[in-house]
């Protein structure tokens, strides 16, 4: 009991560990990824009192209250609906025992510490976010000039004058064609899937 109390006091139960793959399904995380829809735990970093597990669809995070309590509440954040920003990594000093990884996902900031001997394991991780980061970022880029280009050939047509065409048959052609569209770089631009990008940098 006063070894759980000291841990609590001087912040040691905080810092994490990389949990290894075989040991994924021990964990409080496995019970809440849709492994049914095809997502897989990639990375999981697990204090007493958390778990932060990355999936290649969201970050799911099990949230605990201290180190003492069994209470927890579980957080998922989708990366595709809550971007990854603010990617940063603080190596550890001489007489440091812990890393830590930051980020904002969504509006969220997180700030987790792991033991430094996982450094090679987080510099992995920290590589991933910040692909996901930079990835998310360009597709937004791309789907708004895929808005704009559309807008630009709709008011184009509108200057196109055609007596064979009436105004109900253009109309419902416009609207089709402009639904399709949107809906296609929607498709292509919204990814929600980042599983080639774990298997880049994760070492498995």
């Amino acid at each position: 009991m006063f070894k759980k109390l000291a841990a609590e006091v001087f912040g040691l139960s905080e810092i994490g560990i990389v949990v290894p793959k075989a040991d994924f399904d021990k964990t409080e995380s496995d019970d809440f990824v849709m492994h049914e829809s095809g997502e897989e735990i990639f990375f999981l970093i697990k204090t007493k009192a958390d778990e932060y597990c990355f999936t290649n669809k969201a970050l799911i995070h099990v949230d605990g209250a201290n180190a003492i309590s069994k209470k927890r509440t579980l957080k998922r954040y989708e990366y595709a609906y809550s971007p990854i920003t603010n990617v940063e990594l603080e190596t550890a000093g001489t007489i440091d025992l812990d890393v830590e990884i930051k980020f904002t996902i969504g509006n969220i900031p997180l700030s987790v510490d792991i033991h430094k001997r996982f450094l090679t394991e987080i510099k992995d991780l920290y590589k991933v976010l910040f692909a996901i980061s930079l990835e998310v970022k360009d597709n937004e880029k791309k789907y708004t000039i895929a808005e704009n280009s559309l807008s630009y050939a709709s008011q184009s047509m509108g200057h196109l004058g055609n007596d064979e065409v009436t105004p109900a048959k253009s109309f419902e052609e416009i609207t089709r064609f402009a639904n399709n569209w949107m809906n296609e770089s929607r498709l292509k631009y919204a990814k929600k899937d980042f599983k080639d990008v774990f298997e880049l940098y994760i070492n498995q």
